[in-house]
């Protein structure tokens, strides 16, 4: 507001009203980063031991991920991570397409750079992180390796806007619609989201988030309370 030269909030909201430029401004500024490496361990043990596993046995030829709202990518390089270790147990695996979005084009860079500090890696293993990331001399700094940051598809995109495509195998859509926006945007947006997914596909919120009541044809996981899949 001091910025904008704009004395009250209601100078602040008429603003916004008018300048469509400032409207935009306001909407990053309100845009949420903070993430880290394998938030909620049970989602990822479960991805790794019995989600993941269950579409590589429908003997798909391309696995589609969509990272929606993915702040500063650590959500998508621990499924490029999960998706390493699985490497081991079978002959081939299917390709894997994983695509990051996020509406603020700042967090997109960060996440192409792919440098995080020690807070973003507080859970994962030290074994992990020598396998998957450079530390920097100063022990603060850790660069994802280059391997990992391979193959991933990154764009400035806004939820409400049209999807960056269709049939993903997984949707990640954790801490921001469902947690930031009215019961109406929530439902617009989510409409939009589980549109995307293949039938089968699997939509994952975050851990202490809730399905609005019109969500329908989604399928709780059995043991993930916050895992979905959409039957079509």
């Amino acid at each position: 507001m001091q910025q904008r030269n704009c004395p009250s909030m209601p100078a602040y909201l008429d603003l916004i009203a008018q300048n469509e430029t400032v409207r935009r401004e306001c909407e990053l500024l309100l845009t949420v980063s903070i993430s880290r490496f394998f938030r909620d361990r049970q989602l990822w043990a479960g991805l790794e031991q019995d989600i993941l596993p269950g579409i590589i046995k429908t003997q798909c030829e391309k696995l589609r991920v969509w990272s929606a709202g993915c702040a500063r990518g650590e959500e998508v390089y621990s499924l490029k991570i999960i998706w390493d270790r699985l490497k081991p147990a079978y002959a081939q695996l299917p390709v894997l397409e994983i695509m990051g979005t996020d509406k603020h084009p700042s967090y997109i860079e960060k996440a192409r750079a792919g440098v995080y500090t020690l807070s973003s890696l507080k859970e994962v293993p030290p074994e992990m992180r020598e396998s998957y990331f450079d530390i920097r001399k100063s022990g603060h700094r850790f660069d994802v390796k280059a391997f990992v940051k391979a193959d991933i598809d990154w764009k400035v995109q806004d939820i409400f806007a049209d999807p960056p495509g269709y049939g993903f195998n997984i949707i990640f859509l954790r801490n921001n619609l469902l947690t930031y926006y009215k019961d109406h945007h929530k439902e617009e947006g989510l409409s939009r989201v589980v549109k995307a997914l293949l039938p089968g596909g699997w939509l994952i919120i975050g851990s202490h988030e809730k399905m609005p009541p019109s969500a329908v044809n989604l399928r709780r996981h059995h043991s993930i309370s916050w895992a979905y899949q959409w039957e079509g």
